[in-house]
């Protein structure tokens, strides 16, 4: 399993980041290796981001280079860099029931 973490800021006001989060919360729904998402706001920044759950280096890789991914930063205005960090999954407290 791996756990990726993206943060970014965003020219977008929260009601509206929040919306598209809502909006394309489907999309994510159905990527094929897309355990969980979680979408998150920086408390001490005001920043935005997700964190995202994946089956496998690949099933990341494959959203990587998909439309949803490249359409990021338009979508949420994302100002500068994001910052993504990305981890290797080595225990789950609950695993699935």
């Amino acid at each position: 399993m791996i756990m990726q973490f993206v943060r970014f800021r965003s020219g977008l006001s929260e009601d509206d980041v929040l919306k598209m989060m809502e909006a394309r919360a489907p999309q994510y729904r159905e990527l094929p290796g897309l355990l969980q998402k979680y979408y998150v706001r920086d408390n001490r920044n005001g920043g935005f981001g997700g964190i995202y759950i994946w089956k496998s280096e690949e099933a990341l890789q494959e959203f990587r280079q998909s439309e949803l991914a490249r359409s990021i930063p338009d979508v949420f205005q994302v100002a500068g860099q994001p910052d993504v960090e990305q981890f290797d999954v080595l225990v789950v407290l609950r695993p699935e029931r």
